[in-house]
């Protein structure tokens, strides 16, 4: 699987992009059918302490593409929850897929 990173308003992280590797990588691993993940990481001003820092992450697959954004104070809690979203969505695509 390849991944993309992107980032807005955040500086390019070595420590974050392997975080998210980790994640996915486990993710691909379980569902073979995943091509690609674009992983945005954004910054945002709100007047919450427990929010802030987003992760977007965008899987590529055959059929429509799955989408999953989480905001929290660190980008590691966002991007386990991005991933864990997207695990619930990809276990319901592949019950769809085995049913036919």
């Amino acid at each position: 699987m390849e991944i993309i990173y992107e980032y807005h308003d955040v500086t390019a992280s070595d420590r974050l992009e392997a975080f998210a590797k980790e994640k996915l990588d486990s993710l691909g691993e379980k569902y073979n059918m995943v091509i690609r993940a674009d992983v945005f990481f954004k910054q945002e001003n709100t007047s919450s302490d427990e929010t802030g820092k987003i992760c977007n992450i965008r899987l590529s697959l055959p059929g429509p593409r799955l989408f999953a954004e989480a905001s929290h104070d660190n980008y590691q809690s966002a991007i386990s929850e991005a991933v864990s979203d997207l695990e619930r969505q990809l276990r319901k695509r592949k019950e769809k897929m085995s049913n036919y």
